[in-house]
């Protein structure tokens, strides 16, 4: 019986601070995970901001075609992409509807958009 006290004894000594390892390895995990939930989000909150900025890029020209506002389609576009912090890279006018492009740099990557906007019923 006491040597059984003893053997039981040496294991738990021996397997003496484990605990702590699981622990750091639970954290650095966790960590880990939240990082890439962190730049995932971030991703998908800056393409959503390319969007926007195609979007209002797209709505300037098509006021500026219908009358709307002053100035020239693409100018304006590329004035209203840029309050995003975008940059329109392409940008087409058939009759009173506008398709624009935008694209912004984010970490290393470019993110890019497009958007159509005109008078309604308009294919």
């Amino acid at each position: 019986m006491i040597r059984h006290r003893r053997a039981v004894g040496h294991r738990l000594r021996r397997e003496r601070g484990s605990g702590s390892v699981l622990a750091v390895a639970v954290l650095g995990a966790i960590v880990l995970v939240s990082g890439a939930a962190v730049l995932g989000l971030g991703a998908l909150a800056a393409q959503q901001g390319v969007q926007a900025a195609a979007d209002a890029g797209a709505l300037a020209a098509a006021d500026t075609l219908s009358g709307r506002n002053a100035g020239y389609p693409c100018e304006n576009a590329a004035r209203a992409a840029a309050l995003d912090q975008a940059s329109i890279t392409s940008c087409e006018t058939d009759g009173l509807v506008a398709v624009v492009a935008a694209s912004r740099g984010w970490s290393r990557f470019e993110l890019s958009a497009r958007a159509r906007a005109g008078p309604p019923g308009t294919p």
